[in-house]
Parts: C-alpha cells; sequence; structure tokens
C-alpha cells in the first residue's frame, strides 16, 4: 500500500511540473486570472452621500486587477473624509462592495448643566455646530477644549459629556452636558528658598492671588498652571531687576489640599548672592563708532545693584545709537563677568556688525478687531529695513503697553532670499472697553461716587475715549475726552476734552462756582521715558451764591469770567508701577499762559518730583516729594480766585481743606474766607511699611511729616470805610510765608473698592489763621 501511495504522489508532482506545457491546463490558468479583475465597484448604505463621491475615493477602479493594498488606502481615505463613523470593503463574485455607515447629520448643538460660562461664550470654543457632519474625534476635540475652558477659571473638577439624542433621517441632537463641580481656588501660597524678600514681598510680585472673601469681581484667586508658569518668569524678573543674577526658580508646585476644593502653592527659590556693578565698558570691535556716544547710552552704572532691566535698556541704546552712525547691522552682545569672591559683575558691551538681513515683509494675524495699522505704527519697522533683533523686541513692547492684546508673538520665517525674513506677528484680542462704579466717603468731600466709561480702542483704531462722572456733596463733575494717538498717521497724539464742573465752596470762602468748557491738546513722546503735551482751553466760569458775610475779595469776584489759556508740560517717568511705585523717580514741569483773548490774564508754571526707594526690603518703601508753583498776573488784572492755589488736607494733611494760605477778614461780620495764594512750595517725607498682619490683608502703615508754605495774594488790608470795606471795621488780609509743617501716621488698605487712607496728623508749626483737620479719610492713592 505504501508503494501504491508513493507512486501516485510521484504521478501528481509530474503532472503539476508539466501544467504550463499543456493545452488545456493554459485554459484553465486563463480562467483563473479573469476572477481576479474587478467587474464593477457597488455602494451600499449611503444615504446623503452620492455613490459618485464614495467612488472617487476608491484607488482601484473597474477592469483592474483586485489590490488588497489598495482596498486598504481606499478605505482609509473614506474615514479621512470624515463623512462615514464606518467602512467596509469586500469582494462579491468579480464586484467590489463599499458598504458605508454614514456619521449623522447635526440638526442642534446644546449645552446643559453649564452655569458659570454662557452657551454663547461655549459655542465660540467648539468646532461643531448646526448642519454639519458629526465625528467622533471633532466631538473628543471640543469636549477637551470645553473642559480646558473650565480649568482656566478654576473649575478642575469638570467633567463634560457627549451625548447624542437621535433623530429622523440619520439626523441627531449633539449635547454637551458639563458638571461644574467646585471652584478650585489657591488658599495658600508659599516660597521656600527666599530670604532677601519675604513672602509678602514675593506674593505682590505674582500675577496668582490667595482667595479672599472679597475678591468675588477677580480670577485671579483660582488655580491656572498657565498663569503659574507666568509667576515663574515674573518671579525671575523681579530677582533679576534686584541684583540676584544667580536667581533660579527649581519648582513650583500645586497641590490640591485634602478636601478637593482649594489648591496650595509653594515656589521653590534659588536666590544666590546680591551683586553690584563693578566696571562697565563698551567694546566698539571693529567699527568707528564713537566711544562717547556710546558711553551715554550706558545705563548701568559702576557701585549700583545688577538690574537686568538696565543691561537690557543699555543694549537697545547701543544698538540705536550704532543704527544712527550707519551700523544697521550691529549685534550688541552683554559679556557678563561674575566675580563671587568680591559679589560684583563686570559688564562689557561688544558690538559686532552682524549678518545683512533685510525684512521681506510683515504679516500680522490674529486681529479680529484692531486694525493692522494700529499694530504696524507701534512697531516702526517696515519693509526693507533692516532686520534688528533689538529692534524687534522694542516693537513687542510697545505693542504689549497698548494694553490691547493677551498674547502678542513674533516670529520669524525664511524669505525669498537668504538675507530676507519675513517677520509674522500674532495677537490674541482682548477686552478693551470697561465700566466702572466708585463710592466712598471723605472728610473732605462727604460722600464720594462716580461713573466711569472707557474705550482704549475705539472701533479697533487705536483711540480713547472716556466719559467719567463724579458726584459728591461739595463737588459734582463731568468730564468727556477723546484721543487720537497717531494724529494724520503721524506719531503725535491729539484730543479734545469736554467737562463741566459745579463747586460748593461755601464753607471754606463763602460762593459757589460752575465752570464749563473745553480743551484742545496734542502730545508726542521723546524716549522712552519722557513725553510733551500741548493744550489749548477756553472755559466759561461763574461764581455766585456769594453769602452777605463774604470777604471784599469774594464780592469783588463774583460774576462771569471766560478764560482763554495755553499750556505745556513736560514729564519724565522711570517707576518701576505706576499705581505702587516702590522705586525710581518722576518729574512734572507744567507752563500756563491765560490772556490768549477772555478776561483772565496771568503766566503760571508748576514744578513736581516724586522719588520713591525700598529700605531693606521691597516692603519698606521711602518717598520724596517736592511741589512748588508761581503765578504772575500781567495786563494790570489780578489772577481770579477760581484759578489761584489753595492747599491744604490732600497736599498738606493736618490742615483743613484750604486750610493754609492767604485768608481775608470781613471785619463787621467777622467772616474768614480763604483767598489763595499765588506762590507755594511744598515736599513730603513718607514711609510705608507692612503692618505684621497677612499680606492677603492689603494693610500697610505710614509715617510722614508734610512740610511747606503758601502765601502771596494779590490782596490789601483795607481800611474801614476805604475802597468798598463798608464796616466799621477793617478788612483784614492775613498772609504770610511762614512755614508749616506736620507729622503723623496712617493705615493705607488696598481694597476691593480701591485704596483707602486713614490718616492722623498734628500740625506743628502753623500760622494763627490756619485752619486744623487731625483725621483724614479719602479714597485713591496719594501719589
Amino acid at each position: 500500500m505504501m508503494y501504491r501511495s508513493v507512486i501516485v504522489w510521484v504521478f501528481v508532482c509530474a503532472l503539476t511540473l508539466l501544467a504550463p506545457l499543456s493545452g488545456p491546463v493554459t485554459g484553465l490558468g486563463a480562467s483563473s486570472a479573469a476572477a481576479q479583475t474587478v467587474s464593477r465597484i457597488v455602494v451600499e448604505g449611503n444615504q446623503r452621500v452620492e455613490a459618485e463621491t464614495v467612488l472617487s475615493y476608491m484607488q482601484i477602479s473597474p477592469g483592474d486587477f483586485y489590490d488588497a493594498e489598495k482596498i486598504d488606502e481606499s478605505v482609509k481615505a473614506l474615514f479621512q473624509t470624515g463623512l462615514f463613523s464606518d467602512v467596509r470593503v469586500f469582494r462579491r463574485g468579480s464586484n467590489i462592495v463599499v458598504q458605508v455607515e454614514e456619521n449623522p447629520m447635526i440638526n442642534r448643538v446644546q449645552f446643559d448643566g453649564n452655569e458659570e460660562i454662557d452657551d454663547k461664550d461655549l459655542e465660540k470654543e467648539t468646532e461643531l455646530r448646526e448642519r454639519m457632519v458629526y465625528t467622533r474625534a471633532k466631538a473628543q476635540a471640543d469636549q477637551d477644549r470645553i473642559t480646558a475652558i473650565y480649568r482656566r477659571k478654576g473649575f478642575y473638577n469638570v467633567r463634560v459629556d457627549v451625548k447624542q439624542m437621535p433623530l429622523a433621517q440619520n439626523r441627531i441632537d449633539l449635547v454637551y452636558t458639563v458638571s461644574e463641580g467646585s471652584e478650585t481656588k489657591v488658599a495658600t501660597i508659599d516660597f521656600v528658598g527666599n530670604d532677601a524678600f519675604s513672602d509678602g514681598d514675593l506674593r505682590s510680585v505674582i500675577a496668582t492671588t490667595e482667595k479672599a472673601w472679597w475678591k468675588f469681581f477677580s480670577s485671579s484667586d483660582t488655580y491656572d498652571p498657565d498663569r503659574l508658569n507666568f509667576d515663574k518668569e515674573l518671579l525671575r524678573r523681579h530677582y533679576l531687576k534686584n541684583g540676584f543674577a544667580d536667581f533660579n526658580v527649581i519648582s513650583a508646585d500645586a497641590e490640591l489640599e485634602p478636601d478637593g476644593k482649594d489648591y496650595r502653592i509653594v515656589f521653590t527659590v534659588q536666590e544666590g548672592p546680591l551683586y553690584r556693578i563693578g566696571q562697565v565698558s563698551v567694546n566698539r570691535g571693529d567699527t568707528n563708532i564713537d566711544q562717547t556716544s556710546l558711553q551715554t547710552a550706558v545705563d548701568t552704572n559702576p557701585g549700583e545693584d545688577y538690574d537686568a532691566s538696565k543691561v537690557d535698556r543699555s543694549v537697545e541704546n547701543i544698538t540705536v545709537e550704532a543704527g544712527n552712525q550707519g551700523y544697521a547691522f550691529a549685534r550688541v552682545e552683554p559679556d557678563i563677568q561674575r566675580d563671587p569672591a568680591s559679589r560684583t559683575l563686570s559688564i562689557i558691551y561688544n558690538i559686532q556688525e552682524g549678518p545683512r538681513t533685510y525684512i521681506e515683509r510683515i504679516e500680522i494675524a490674529g486681529n479680529t478687531r484692531t486694525l493692522d495699522e494700529v499694530i504696524r505704527r507701534e512697531m516702526r519697522l517696515f519693509e526693507g529695513d533692516a532686520y534688528n533683533r533689538v529692534l524687534v523686541d522694542r516693537a513687542r513692547r510697545r505693542l504689549t503697553a497698548l494694553d490691547f492684546f493677551e498674547k502678542i508673538d513674533f516670529r520669524e520665517e525664511q524669505g525669498s532670499a537668504a538675507d530676507k525674513v519675513v517677520l509674522i506677528v500674532e495677537v490674541v484680542e482682548k477686552s478693551t472697553g470697561t465700566l466702572s462704579f466708585t463710592a466712598g466717603y471723605s472728610t473732605t468731600e462727604s460722600i464720594v461716587g462716580g461713573i466711569t466709561v472707557t474705550e482704549r480702542n475705539l472701533l479697533g483704531r487705536g483711540q480713547n475715549l472716556k466719559l467719567n462722572t463724579q458726584l459728591s456733596f461739595k463737588r459734582q463733575s463731568v468730564d468727556f475726552s477723546f484721543t487720537e494717538p497717531y494724529f494724520m498717521d503721524m506719531p503725535v497724539s491729539a484730543g479734545i476734552d469736554l467737562f463741566a464742573t459745579r463747586a460748593d465752596n461755601k464753607s471754606t470762602s463763602s460762593y459757589l462756582s460752575q465752570q464749563i468748557g473745553g480743551a484742545l491738546r496734542t502730545g508726542f513722546r521723546l524716549d522712552e521715558t519722557s513725553s510733551m503735551t500741548f493744550k489749548y482751553s477756553l472755559a466759561r466760569r461763574d461764581i455766585s451764591g456769594v453769602k452777605s458775610s463774604a470777604s471784599l475779595a469774594i464780592k469783588d469776584s463774583e460774576g462771569v469770567t471766560w478764560k482763554s489759556m495755553l499750556g505745556a508740560t513736560y514729564v519724565y517717568d522711570d517707576l518701576d508701577n505706576p499705581l505702587k511705585p516702590t522705586k525710581g523717580f518722576r518729574a512734572e514741569l507744567q507752563g500756563d499762559i491765560a490772556g490768549l483773548g477772555g478776561d483772565v490774564y496771568y503766566v503760571s508754571t508748576e514744578a513736581s518730583a516724586w522719588w520713591f526707594h525700598p529700605i531693606i526690603t521691597d516692603g519698606i518703601v521711602l518717598k520724596l516729594e517736592a511741589n512748588a508753583g508761581h503765578q504772575e498776573p500781567f495786563n494790570g488784572k489780578n489772577v481770579p480766585i477760581q484759578d489761584r492755589f489753595f492747599k491744604g488736607s490732600d497736599s498738606l494733611r493736618g490742615f483743613a481743606r484750604s486750610g493754609i494760605g492767604p485768608r481775608m477778614l470781613n471785619g463787621d461780620s467777622g467772616n474768614i474766607d480763604a483767598i489763595g495764594g499765588q506762590t507755594y512750595a511744598l515736599g513730603t517725607v513718607e514711609l510705608t511699611f507692612p503692618v505684621g498682619l497677612p499680606e492677603e490683608w492689603g494693610l500697610e502703615g505710614s509715617v510722614f511729616s508734610d512740610f511747606g508754605t503758601l502765601f502771596n495774594a494779590p490782596e490789601e488790608t483795607i481800611a474801614a470805610g476805604a475802597a468798598g470795606c463798608t464796616g466799621t471795621k477793617s478788612c483784614t488780609v492775613f498772609d504770610t510765608a511762614a512755614f508749616r509743617a506736620s507729622v503723623g501716621a496712617g493705615v493705607i488698605w488696598q481694597s476691593p473698592f480701591g485704596p483707602l487712607r486713614f490718616d492722623l496728623s498734628y500740625p506743628l508749626l502753623k500760622a494763627d489763621y490756619d485752619e486744623k483737620e487731625y483725621f483724614r479719610f479719602s479714597v485713591g492713592t496719594r501719589f
């Protein structure tokens, strides 16, 4: 049996080997090949999608040999259209059958369970819309995006589910169900490794804040990882600005507290030593730039604490100076050499001529509201300009200063040639309109309230519009202003002001005053820290309601006057923070001339200066302030009562409103009125410090001394019965340049309604006729 099996097996093998040589076997082979040819492609299961559309994505056609690889590519192509939830391809005889299951059409998109974020805001962030084809990938992306939005608002326990509600004709209602959970706040912010600055000092530097009951309008106390990264950068800038060149943020950890409601954030920092600046020099390299002008451009001086921002500013200044002297492609690299033993840094600014590169094109993206020209004019870079990274960084700072955008990114891409770049500016816009309400109480104004409406980017043109109303028992005012920052496309601002004021001065000067008018103004920046402003104003003023017991000076001022005035103001400002300065200098010089028409003729000059410096730490700040002014009448006219200087209360604590300066006595009635002076000089020495309470309370203490004088009224004492002094007693003028001084202490509260001050002061030196005020309460920052 075994022998017969072997013979059969050999016979079969022989037939197989001889098959290509035989006629009948060849015919069988041709029939098998024909079975592999595609006769027709049939589409099944489609409802809205045309069969021709499906066939257009097939990589195989009738008449082609069946190819499994092409079939696989066809399936992938059909899935990538997003039209189908399932695709199956198989053979049915010589035909290929494509069975598809279409994704449903969205009839309506709904949101359920969302209370903190409106439907409209969520719709802006989701991709799927009505009458779109539903895909699982897009729904997942929308789900993730909604979750991210809630987490940015501090809801880290949020859960988002996507539900499909089937309808006829393969349609669905798409529902995003949101379980918001509780808002996760930041309970505590702690720092580890900080010695030079207290935890409270560093909390005031970062953007994240600890939760407090009164922060109901703020989101800064919610946990946000993106803001945490920004906080690390703020800490780095703060330390580098204050001399700690080796500073490093080792970690920023957020831990959810056991109750799962709040976070505890811990910053671990490594301060390193405090460095002072040693030697400073500029190496001009192969260039022939004037050495004197380069030294003038340097803002870092030997002996000062190291300040990284001043190094950056010096690099910028040197680069600009090099460009002014013909080196448009100059690169300035600061070489900072540390000496740990002496804790000094030597800085060498090396100048090199970089490769010549030009800006071929500037593209702006993301500005749906702000016009391109508003962004371009702040950049001060144009197509064809030499590309310079320092100038690009300066443009970034100018755009940031506009405060129109949440995010600004600059990218460079290769241009059409090796020496050309395309500069791409991507921005994310933010709201620029505000509506604010204020209310408070002041010892000088009694109950105070106000409404302010502002729009800083009107119609996307960068224009500023402001309407401000203030109301108190002593003063009511309405001010409207409009500013075009680039008048006629030039770097010169132009604006208009309209104002109306009514003030009750009966308690100090026995009269009511009203004023209505307007002003035209223009201004421009001289450099990064200084600016000039020119202003022309015209106002109608009316003094009325004069008491019968008023002094002769007040009675002579009753009536209507017109004031036409031209003024100029110079401002220098390098303060570190305009709202709560701790370091820097600010100076103002203002000159006015009234008499270009109208009834008023005088020249006025005022000067003010403020200097802030931290003592020991940033939390203890010394402020020195000086103010002076003088008015000089001409054309035979006196300076009107309402234009003179009145001082006291806000400017010289320890004294009442209009409490110092010239006064006039109505002899018979005994009434004494403040009539104002034409010359004053005032000063302040103040020290603010923490009071030892938790920083989140926002409380600071202060000790201060105010001093100065106000004098030089044009009126003189008139004897009884002479020149209008009709009584039996003389109309006496009290006017002396006597030096006044007061000392005091106060408490400053950074409340949710703005800074509040409580000052208790005592006048050490005063004139006999001055009026005192020991306690003062006010709303707002005393700058």
